[in-house]
């Protein structure tokens, strides 16, 4: 989900661009997506579930995997050493509050319709960008957001209540909307503190950090209704957390390999896995609104990528012209 994207924000900020294999990166971008496919899968499975608890679960069980990874590069020693706790506590309560979110969603609503409206995370981040950081967005931009807002509201649509009569499954549905957009709104929050720490932290200190903080904050919801699992669901459960890590680890590597703006993109595979996997294992067939306004997102998100990275490549040229020879 795009509450764990948000949480692996660091992985893209903080990552070396060797951009040597760009076939590499994006083979293991695709592993990564269909792993985090995978682990939206088990927590589904599961049922159920109070959110803050599968949190628990998915980020405590997500430790040990990168801890592995860590120790094997020879990092793990120096992997939590810091200068900021705070800002790392600061970002794990919006990640942690985001994946809450995202996965009380995710129990509500079909599977590829909890995938599209996670997509508003990275348009709600170019608006953050410019309402809090005083990032220079344009025009292009400004466009691209509001036509992929305007595909989020296509895929809302039929679950929002308040345009819509009856109740029962459509009010629950309602509260998955709803849950998902404040998912969404909360991940991009989290990699924006995310893009200060990266100046400082090193990516395994930043994904590890999380992964820590996330697993206690988590506890504070005990008291809020957690719930005896059975063997099958703590499997599902455990499962969902071992995927959750083991993703961020393949995303880690896909960034080094190839740049950004070439493996973003494949990031919207998961639509196409989540649909698949909602067809075969919840027998969920996605609506048309879901796919018209799922395309209309897909396309403001990649035009953003573009933009990005032409404004990228303005800079660096402005900056070699302006530097002595």
């Amino acid at each position: 989900m795009g509450s764990d994207r948000g949480g692996t924000a660091a992985v893209k900020q903080n990552v070396v661009q060797a951009a040597s294999s760009p076939l590499t990166g994006i083979a293991l971008k695709v592993i990564s997506v269909a792993i985090f496919v995978g682990m939206s899968t088990s927590i589904k499975l599961a049922g159920q579930v109070p959110a803050g608890q599968i949190v628990f679960y998915r980020s405590f069980f997500a430790i040990f995997p990168i801890l592995v990874f860590l120790a094997f590069r020879g990092e793990l020693r120096t992997a939590v050493v810091t200068t900021r706790p705070f800002g790392h506590i600061m970002r794990g309560l919006a990640g942690v509050t985001a994946m809450g979110f995202g996965f009380f969603a995710l129990t509500q609503l079909p599977l590829p319709e909890a995938i599209t409206l996670n997509y508003a995370q990275p348009l709600l981040v170019v608006v953050f960008s410019a309402i809090f950081l005083g990032e220079n967005v344009r025009s292009y931009r400004w466009t691209a957001v509001a036509v992929g807002l305007l595909g989020v509201l296509i895929v809302s649509w039929p679950n929002l209540t308040l345009f819509t009569s009856g109740a029962g499954m459509s009010d629950k549905a309602a509260m998955g909307v709803v849950a998902a957009l404040a998912g969404a709104a909360l991940s991009a929050v989290a990699m924006l503190l995310v893009r200060k720490l990266v100046h400082t932290e090193r990516t395994a200190t930043i994904v590890l950090w999380f992964s820590l903080t996330a697993s206690v904050m988590s506890l504070l919801s005990i008291p809020f209704g957690w719930q005896s699992l059975t063997w099958e669901q703590t499997a599902l459960l455990v499962t969902g957390g071992f995927c959750g890590g083991i993703a961020q680890l393949f995303m880690t590597e896909a960034y080094r390999h190839a740049e950004a703006s070439t493996v973003a993109p494949f990031e919207y595979t998961s639509l196409l896995l989540g649909i698949a996997v909602g067809y075969l294992v919840f027998g969920d067939l996605p609506t048309i609104h879901t796919l018209v306004g799922g395309a209309i997102v897909i396309g403001a998100g990649i035009f953003i990528i573009w933009r990005e990275q032409r404004l990228g490549l303005e800079i660096q040229a402005a900056k070699k012209a302006s530097s002595p020879q």
